[in-house]
């Protein structure tokens, strides 16, 4: 988990630079409310909270709940985000290791459909100590007052995208006039707080292939599938699907990618099932951004696999040496 938690941290660091004190007091309330509900939810059981607490699970959900979040959200979203996360997708499935969904992405859905105004309030990057920065009494007016000002409001790209194609504006016109390619590569531009980055996830991410706590199957699975998909239906109509790269560096892509879809609990064993899993996890997200009502997919799609990972386990987990692939053993040959 710490390996984990390192491997988040520039990202998280860069997006608290980047939209200033409110997304730091949104963290920290996110964070602390899942170790709360973890914590009560530990006490109803008869566990030890400091055992339970102390495997720090809690704090990389509620870590990845936050950098989830638009990063000017009311601080209750953070503390019922736990609620979700904790309670409900986790505890209520039995604990660590036995929940089937990513805590985290329920709890992003289940904000994100049942308070859509809130989790789509996007601002424009604010950077800390800039002109135009909350100072910590305005911060804490955001994060615990009326809220975000109308004046700072933005829309991510994939949401400025999909809503003047909504308009007859088509894809190549409006594509120009978001942030450039290297301000998408550094995470210049509105979005969840911890997801704008592209290169800062993927340093996290490479930290975590290199110590071997994920391997490369899913992140490339799902990256590539995602790429490709863009790439493909964008030479078709390029005036109604974005490419490839668009689909690459916006959203949630490298997030979900490295983070999120290579959880140990919900995703498959073998490695043949981790490579379908990712395609699908690209796949979906591409086809939500593409077709449905919500710009970014890559939660819907991640949770779409989870349901899943038990029939792709079953059609491809390794064949035990002496058996078929049912469980039953192989005759002896008659040369042995």
């Amino acid at each position: 988990m710490l390996t984990v938690l390192l491997a988040l941290t520039p990202a998280t660091v860069f997006g608290w630079w980047l939209f200033g004190l409110p997304a730091i007091l949104l963290f920290g309330v996110t964070v602390g409310a899942c170790v709360v509900v973890e914590a009560v939810c530990l006490v109803l059981q008869g566990r030890s909270v400091q055992i339970g607490i102390a495997d720090g699970s809690a704090i990389l959900t509620g870590w990845l709940l936050a950098m989830s979040l638009p990063p000017w959200a009311p601080w209750w979203t953070g503390a019922l985000g736990a609620v979700f996360a904790i309670a409900l997708a986790k505890h209520a499935f039995g604990g660590l290791g036995q929940n089937v969904f990513n805590p985290a992405m329920v709890a992003r859905v289940a904000l994100l459909v049942s308070f859509p105004v809130v989790m789509t309030a996007w601002v424009s990057p604010q950077p800390l100590f800039s002109p135009g920065a909350p100072a910590l009494g305005a911060a804490l007016d955001i994060t615990f007052g009326p809220g975000v000002p109308d004046a700072v409001t933005s829309a991510t790209t994939l949401g400025h995208v999909k809503t003047e194609l909504s308009r007859g504006i088509p894809v190549t016109q409006s594509v120009a006039e978001v942030p450039a390619l290297r301000d998408l590569v550094f995470g210049l531009r509105g979005g969840s707080l911890g997801e704008t980055s592209a290169i800062f996830v993927l340093a996290g991410g490479l930290l975590l292939l290199a110590r071997r706590i994920i391997s490369w199957h899913i992140p490339v699975a799902v990256l590539g599938s995602l790429f490709a998909m863009g790439t493909l239906f964008h030479a078709v109509n390029p005036a109604r699907f974005a490419d490839g790269s668009f689909h690459l560096l916006s959203g949630a892509s490298f997030l979900g990618a490295f983070f999120i879809a290579t959880d140990y609990v919900t995703s498959p064993v073998s490695k043949t099932g981790q490579l379908v899993f990712g395609i699908g996890c690209g796949v979906l997200a591409w086809v939500i951004r593409t077709f449905a009502g919500y710009p970014e997919g890559m939660a819907f799609a991640v949770l779409l696999m989870n349901a899943l990972t038990p029939i792709i386990d079953q059609y491809t987990r390794p064949r035990l040496f002496g058996r078929s692939r049912d469980g039953a053993p192989l005759p002896l040959r008659e040369d042995a």
